[in-house]
């Protein structure tokens, strides 16, 4: 008997190009002066997660392919803002870099509950961390020393980024995740329009 495979996936929400862009100025900004203690991604890699799926079995890619769908059609297309820099779980000790999102109409954090009660009904265990959009800039390296960590949270508190933009949210995409030697690559497997009127 075959065993089923298994995939790494996520849902997320792609950026336009003119964005990433920006994110690789921020990123490019922050090299100059920062310790080299810091795996950066690719901007072209950059995106917003909606949820993390993690390794999920091929024959439940259908199912939540329709979930989907279903999320998807019942959301109109909205608007947040990208501005700020942060890290987590706070400068001092920072172990990702990230760039901040406000959701003013309160539409990304309402899309992002629709996705995660769609997943929990076909068994995904819902996050227990309250969702905190942001777009990740790069995360810290293992045995980075209490030195470089203070030098990288001075220069996080003091780099003043603006707003780099607005995004119109008109699709999410399910991604496929393939860890490889460069870095994670990023394949579609599906894209859900919204499409409330």
């Amino acid at each position: 008997m075959s065993t089923l495979e298994t995939i790494r996936t996520f849902i997320a929400i792609p950026l336009p190009h003119e964005l990433t862009d920006q994110l690789g100025q921020v990123q490019k900004q922050l090299r100059r002066s920062a310790p080299d203690c810091v795996r950066w991604v690719a901007p072209s890699k950059i995106h917003l997660t909606i949820y993390f799926l993690g390794d999920v079995l091929t024959d439940r890619i259908d199912p939540i392919r329709e979930a989907l769908t279903v999320v998807a059609r019942n959301l109109q297309p909205f608007d947040f803002e990208v501005s700020g820099l942060g890290a987590f779980p706070n400068p001092h000790r920072a172990r990702v870099l990230w760039v901040g999102i406000k959701d003013p109409t309160s539409w990304l954090g309402l899309l992002q509950d629709a996705v995660a009660e769609a997943m929990a009904h076909l068994g995904f265990q819902r996050e227990t961390r309250k969702f905190s959009p942001h777009l990740t800039l790069g995360r810290v390296k293992r045995g980075t020393s209490a030195g470089e960590l203070r030098e990288l949270g001075a220069i996080i508190e003091t780099t003043q980024v603006g707003i780099l933009g607005t995004v119109t949210v008109e699709e999410l995409i399910l991604f496929q995740s393939t860890l490889k030697p460069g870095g994670a690559e990023y394949s579609p497997l599906g894209h859900f329009e919204l499409r409330s009127p």
